[in-house]
């Protein structure tokens, strides 16, 4: 097993590990970026604090600007700061942003190219309480779809501020995925990043079952594959933070080495990551596949930890969904 993998495999039982929101990995690394390049700017459509787009705006109000209850018109309007030379966050709940701003980040940022990095936080089931109508689950289907856009949905709050950090030096349109829940951080400030590489959490002997995730639940598939390999089930556990560009020979790498792959995501399972592996898998690499995800229903309220094993993507869920298509 690698180094790397041994050193996070090792920390997903410790009963010390830090939590913390992958938007707080958003609002450290914006602000991170923008020490050091001044032509970053911020906008956000009056939810700042929720965003954490406020950090950035306590250090540098005057590249900070307040776009309102209008999520079609900050996406015009970043688009045009680029054409000034600005580089240009835009921060909102994934549900409006790109839920509600799909058409201008398609025509005015992803048409262009201009390098507008669009930030959805609150995505996901584990948004908790606000409900289906807050629960964005479609966004990575619509963002990975556009020409030439990057999607990222970092594993934790530390990967997230790395993550921000590299979109900020990439040319083009980015789409970065961030939830609201406090989540373990896994990976460490030594934990290599780097857009478009994924990153292998742990790897058993002879493993049988390739669990793929991407965002948050990554951890829940290392503990699930934790759990497997005390019932005998050996796995490997690749962590994609980067849906598009996909890491083809990382994931190739993995399926070569079983019969089984699974995906794991919290988003529509129809459109999202799987999706994304799978249409590689079948031109390169047929192979067994399930994945996981919300099957074709719309989120609703409760707990983050309730809503996330009701839809079977806590470890629990992501373990007997293995079993079940290891048998069939």
């Amino acid at each position: 097993m690698l180094d790397t993998a041994a050193k996070l495999s090792a920390r997903v039982f410790a009963d010390d590990i830090d939590q913390a929101p992958t938007r707080d990995g958003f609002g450290k690394g914006v602000t991170e970026a923008g020490k050091t390049d001044p032509r970053i700017v911020v906008l956000c459509a009056d939810l700042s604090e929720s965003t954490r787009a406020e950090w950035f705006e306590k250090e540098f109000p005057d590249r900070f600007i307040e776009a309102g209850i209008a999520e079609q018109s900050m996406a015009a309007i970043a688009s045009g700061m680029t054409a000034a030379g600005k580089i240009p966050f835009i921060a909102s709940y994934a549900a409006f942003n790109p839920g509600r701003n799909y058409e201008q980040i398609r025509t005015t940022i992803a048409l262009n190219q201009s390098p507008v990095k669009v930030c959805g936080m609150h995505a996901g089931v584990s948004v908790g309480p606000d409900g289906a109508t807050h629960q964005m689950l479609e966004d990575i289907g619509l963002m990975r779809v556009l020409p030439g856009m990057t999607v990222i949905a970092p594993g934790d709050a530390e990967e997230a501020r790395k993550a921000v950090i590299a979109a900020a030096a990439t040319d083009g349109p980015v789409y970065l995925r961030f939830g609201r829940s406090a989540t373990p951080v896994f990976t460490t400030n030594d934990t290599p990043f780097q857009i478009g590489k994924a990153l292998t959490l742990w790897e058993g002997d002879s493993p049988e079952v390739a669990l793929l995730s991407t965002g948050a639940l990554s951890y829940a598939a290392l503990a699930a594959a934790h759990t497997l390999a005390d019932e005998g089930i050996s796995s490997v556990v690749l962590h994609v933070p980067t849906i598009k560009p996909l890491d083809e020979e990382a994931v190739l790498d993995a399926a070569r080495k079983v019969g089984l792959v699974v995906t794991v995501e919290e988003h529509q399972a129809a459109t999202g990551f799987g999706n994304a592996v799978a249409a590689l898998l079948a031109e390169k690499h047929p192979v067994k596949m399930k994945i996981l995800g919300i099957d074709d229903r719309f989120g609703q309220s409760g707990t983050p930890e309730e809503l996330l094993a009701y839809y079977g993507l806590d470890a629990a869920g992501i373990a007997e969904a293995v079993r079940k298509s290891a048998v069939s």
